[in-house]
C-alpha cells in the first residue's frame, strides 16, 4: 500500500465491504475469515515438495478468484491498484507454504 502511495490500511477498510460497507472492524474481520480460510485451503493442497513456490503460485490463483469475484461486485475493492493486492495474495501464498514447510520440518 505505501509503495502504490495508498493509506496503509485502505484494503482493510475496502474488505469491510463484503460485510456491509467499507469500514476497519468489518475489513479486519473479512480479511481474517478470508485468510484462515484460504489457509486451511492451502494447508490441505500444497504438496510436501516446494511448497513455497507452490503457495505463491497458488497466491495468484487466491488473486484471480477474489478480485475477480470482488472486483466486479464490490467498488470499494474494484477501487484498489491491483498490482499492490496481486504482490499482497502472492507473499500471502509464499508464507503459507514457507510456514507449513517448517511445520513439516519439525516433525
Amino acid at each position: 500500500a505505501l509503495a502504490s502511495g495508498q493509506p496503509p490500511l485502505a484494503a482493510a477498510r475496502a474488505a469491510g465491504e463484503l460485510l456491509g460497507r467499507p469500514g476497519l472492524p468489518r475489513g479486519v474481520v473479512a480479511h481474517a475469515a478470508l485468510s484462515v480460510g484460504w489457509s486451511a485451503v492451502l494447508v490441505a493442497v500444497l504438496p510436501r515438495r516446494c511448497p513455497v513456490m507452490a503457495g505463491a503460485a497458488a497466491g495468484l490463483a487466491i488473486a484471480a478468484l477474489d478480485l475477480g469475484f470482488a472486483g466486479r461486485r464490490f467498488p470499494a475493492i474494484a477501487a484498489l491498484p491491483t498490482l499492490p493486492q496481486v504482490a499482497d495474495h502472492l507473499a500471502f501464498g509464499a508464507l503459507v507454504g514457507a510456514t507449513l514447510r517448517r511445520r513439516r520440518e519439525r516433525r
